[in-house]
């Protein structure tokens, strides 16, 4: 895939920004009036997306009805939130605490880990690359974690012996281990970041598997349909955002309007400080996080091979001027060179396919370019089947 292999100018971590106590964000940050949220739009609004328990998906006399709600919160609302999901709660725990560790690094630790525009993997502060873009008030890092052959272990941040954030979590065993493994991590404390990343993302990946077979039937085909559509495996990454305080959160975005490009993601939230909100009937709707829930979304692959079906919608993360904050994505992804397009068995007369095919490959190639564009990208399936002009975008 063809994109830049530097930024187009220089990269200024966001948290330095916020942490050397300016009262007013650079001009950098300032988003257009029409795109900055509105101050009822920073209120809470007291309504959440749905909630659903996974635990009846191995329930015989609650399949059915489970199956009823992942089905119509994929039409509905594109988004909700699953608990008794699978994953430990000490894990989700862990995953946050690691990750708070690694961003309170001094920055010449977090700078070994710089990315680029080539790859996107790595400690990060913007997405796309056009010059003099707009940016988001947030840094991040980024993670290939399969297939294995895309899995660089080299490139994994690990946490130095003295990392005061993680002292807490070294005296008690780790979530999701045994003791034995507890005892080689309590004398390793680098380890301690990627042996968390590692644990966290085979658990979710395995969600992942039941979430595909749970909306594959609920849109009426067989349970493997959407797995066999990836490519017979999935791909998957993962993207920590930190957001640091911000003294103008009604000037900015921690990450701009977009829908998910890629299947499906499951992300874990700070249930300590709300921020993503979700376009809903026009109206931007703030999730409030359950306690050790993950909040899943359908992406545009999973919108176009159901046809439009299933609903891959906006989301922003607005910014708090009082509180840092941390989320984990794990992007579940078709294999990057199958075509991609409506499912046979969802396609008829009366409802014609809706979307062109196209590689996961190209399809990313224009985010990766311009960045987080609200749902400009899958719409504009519907009218040209390439992205042969993206460079002139």
């Amino acid at each position: 895939m063809e994109c830049l292999s530097q930024w187009p100018e220089p990269v200024h971590r966001v948290q330095c920004i916020s942490e050397s106590g300016v009262e007013a964000i650079p001009d950098r940050y300032v988003k257009p009036p029409s795109q900055r949220p509105a101050p009822q739009e920073l209120a809470d609004a007291g309504i959440s997306v749905p909630l659903v328990d996974l635990s009846g998906l191995d329930d015989e006399s609650r399949r059915a009805s489970t199956l009823r709600e992942i089905s119509d919160a994929c039409r509905e609302w594109g988004f909700f939130q699953a608990i008794n999901h699978g994953v430990p709660d000490d894990l989700l725990d862990g995953m946050k605490e690691v990750w708070r560790g690694f961003f309170h690094l001094p920055l010449e630790e977090k700078q070994v880990y710089a990315n680029s525009p080539k790859t996107y993997e790595g400690y990060g502060s913007r997405l796309g690359v056009e010059k003099g873009a707009i940016l988001d008030w947030g840094d991040y890092f980024f993670l290939h974690l399969l297939p294995p052959h895309v899995k660089d272990s080299n490139k994994w941040p690990a946490l130095p012996e003295n990392c005061s954030s993680c002292s807490s979590l070294t005296t008690k065993k780790p979530p999701g281990f045994s003791c034995r493994k507890w005892l080689i991590w309590f004398v390793s404390v680098p380890s301690l970041l990627r042996d968390t990343i590692d644990e966290y993302s085979k658990r979710v990946h395995a969600l992942c598997g039941r979430l595909m077979k749970a909306m594959s039937i609920s849109l009426g085909l067989r349970e493997d349909f959407l797995k066999d559509a990836f490519g017979g495996e999935l791909s998957a990454c993962l993207r920590v955002n930190y957001y640091p305080k911000c003294p103008q959160p009604d000037l900015t975005l921690g990450l701009s309007s977009h829908s998910d490009p890629g299947g499906m993601t499951v992300l874990l939230a700070d249930d300590k400080v709300k921020g993503l909100q979700v376009l809903k009937d026009d109206k931007w709707v703030t999730i409030a996080p359950h306690p050790h829930s993950l909040i899943v979304n359908v992406g545009d692959q999973i919108q176009v091979i159901s046809n439009g079906i299933y609903k891959s919608v906006e989301h922003r993360v607005v910014a708090n001027s009082s509180r840092e904050r941390i989320s984990a994505a794990f992007f579940c992804n078709p294999k990057t060179d199958v075509a991609i397009g409506p499912a046979p068995d969802l396609v008829s007369n009366e409802r014609p396919a809706r979307y062109a095919s196209m590689t996961f490959d190209e399809y990313r190639l224009f985010i990766r370019k311009v960045g987080p564009r609200g749902k400009c990208q899958v719409e504009s399936l519907k009218k040209r089947p390439s992205l042969d002009k993206v460079d002139g975008l």
